[in-house]
């Protein structure tokens, strides 16, 4: 009979990825340089926000608030999927497993609401650019950036809360990571509720998000066809493709891992797969399409990497 301790420090057991012989370091190496890569692209986006004056502009401020997000959700999860491949040891502490499964909820729900943010920035770029200042004064960007953490904050740590309420008779969590639902499994009680709350907080995520970036891309789409200024309309292209990008990946491969929890047919290695990459693709694209894409932020990067070459 499995263990029903409410110890708040026993120790779990993840599942692991089955891995060929031979297949461990190579694996282990190139998911560093991922981290790596991830973390050096997003951090010199937020160093470049923080000390060049130039971008120091509603877009910018909201836009600060993606590249944090994206460095919390890989950290949250990349480096202890890494640990237990190259020591082959899949254990994790009771107190670190809900940590870790809360700033990985907390990096879905940021994405969600962060790009609905931005779209609405753009849309006010784009459709009202001269009472753009007017309008994204430093109090609504504020207030915008507050909603966006708080409202997150408010709905993850709400569905925490239910869960670690019930009494778990489980030790093994049927995930590489641990999440949610893989902890709601442990679990010997009643669920409904939580099954129920789950499903209310990814309503009202997605509700919020979609509407908001339906609403400013239509509105954007409207301006490209009524205009007759050329950069405007590219300038307008580049913003919606870059974002529902981004938008459409996290969707597809968000909305497959959270039914496949609920369907018992679906592959759990699968799963586990699908669920990584709502954690790596976007800490990835999101430096290359919010960066090296906008054209503001690269000329600042070019003229900060000439400056220090020729300090140098």
């Amino acid at each position: 009979m499995e263990n029903r301790s409410f110890n708040i420090s026993f120790e779990l057991s993840l599942d692991p990825f089955f891995i060929p012989p031979g297949g461990k370091y190579p694996i282990f190496f190139f998911g560093v340089a991922i981290y790596l890569f991830c973390v050096f692209c997003n951090l010199t986006l937020l160093l470049l926000i923080i000390t060049q004056r130039t971008l120091h502009k509603p877009m910018y401020f909201i836009l600060f608030s993606l590249p944090l997000n994206d460095l919390v959700g890989i950290t949250a999860m990349l480096p202890k999927v890494l640990s237990d491949i190259v020591t082959e040891t899949s254990k994790v502490h009771y107190p670190l497993c809900v940590l870790q499964g809360f700033l990985l909820h907390m990096y879905g729900g940021g994405v969600l609401f962060i790009l609905a943010a931005m779209a609405f920035d753009r849309y006010v770029a784009i459709c009202k650019p001269l009472r753009y200042t007017a309008i994204m004064t430093p109090r609504l960007v504020v207030a915008i950036i507050s909603l966006v953490w708080g409202l997150d904050s408010v709905l993850i740590v709400s569905l925490f809360s239910l869960q670690t309420r019930l009494p778990r008779c489980r030790s093994s969590v049927l995930n590489v990571f641990c999440d949610n639902p893989s902890l709601l499994k442990l679990t010997c009680g009643n669920t409904v509720l939580n099954n129920i709350f789950g499903l209310f907080n990814t309503a009202i995520m997605q509700i919020i998000s979609v509407s908001v970036q339906v609403f400013s891309y239509v509105k954007i789409l409207i301006a490209c066809l009524v205009t007759r200024k050329s950069d405007t309309k590219n300038k307008a292209i580049n913003t919606c493709v870059a974002q529902l990008v981004i938008f459409v990946i996290f969707e597809i491969v968000g909305t497959f891992t959270i039914l496949s929890h609920r369907f018992k047919n679906v592959s759990v290695d699968l799963q586990k797969i699908m669920g990584m990459l709502i954690f790596l693709v976007p800490p990835l694209l999101n430096p290359i399409v919010y960066g090296l894409n906008t054209n503001e932020i690269r000329n600042t990067l070019l003229k900060v990497f000439q400056t220090r070459v020729v300090s140098v």
